[in-house]
């Protein structure tokens, strides 16, 4: 197993999205009622979907695919660290390691086609990992990726043009340490995803993305 990488410090981030300032102000409510995970999680995904549904479009630089990996752009990162939303992006034939997050997660589908494989949280280290299942997720579409019980999974784009989700975590993700597995041999590799950096707003024009 690799060491697990010191935590970077939060650097707060907010939106101008009406659409992701406003899910930021209620996930930042709902933090305050003190529910337990399940609950806060089906609230947060109440409010992704809804959010979803209504339909908003974001910025071309925060959607932008990179070539050689997935991104994922900072959206909200609360001063406290005690949340972040992200825009995740996958380009056609990317995807991740199988990995877990350290905290609890929500993830919309804001445009494209996202396939989840989802893994058995290991109970002991270096044992194979067992396969649950597989999910495709469409646009406007919203899941609990993550919580303390169940951590890993494997996401790639499974159309033919980028997917960009909303994802929504109970930390500064970009920050946070966490595990990647190999599946076969159950061995940990400890890393940070790191925000991306998007490219200045002014050079890339505003796009409509399709939801």
């Amino acid at each position: 197993m690799t060491a697990q990488p010191v935590q970077q410090d939060v650097v707060p981030v907010s939106s101008e999205v009406p659409a992701i300032a406003a899910l930021a102000r209620s996930v930042e409510r709902l933090l305050g009622e003190g529910l337990d995970e399940q609950a806060l999680t089906a609230a947060v995904s109440f409010e992704l979907e809804s959010a979803l549904a209504e339909g908003f479009d974001l910025p071309a630089h925060l959607v932008a695919p990179d070539p050689v990996r997935y991104v994922m752009y900072p959206l909200h990162v609360a001063a406290d660290g005690s949340f972040s939303i992200a825009s995740a992006v996958w380009d056609v034939g990317q995807g991740t390691p199988v990995h877990g997050h350290e905290t609890w997660g929500v993830v919309g589908i804001h445009s494209g086609v996202e396939v989840e494989t989802r893994f058995e949280k290991p109970a002991t280290p270096d044992v194979p990992l067992v396969r649950e299942g597989t999910d495709e997720w469409t646009a406007g579409q919203v899941t609990v990726c993550c919580t303390t019980d169940d951590d890993v999974h494997q996401v790639c784009c499974g159309g033919d043009q980028p997917v960009v989700g909303i994802h929504v975590y109970g930390a500064d993700i970009g920050t946070l340490p966490r595990r990647s597995y190999d599946p076969e041999t159950g061995a940990v590799h400890w890393f940070t995803s790191r925000w991306a950096s998007p490219a200045e707003p002014a050079s890339l024009p505003h796009k409509e993305i399709p939801r």
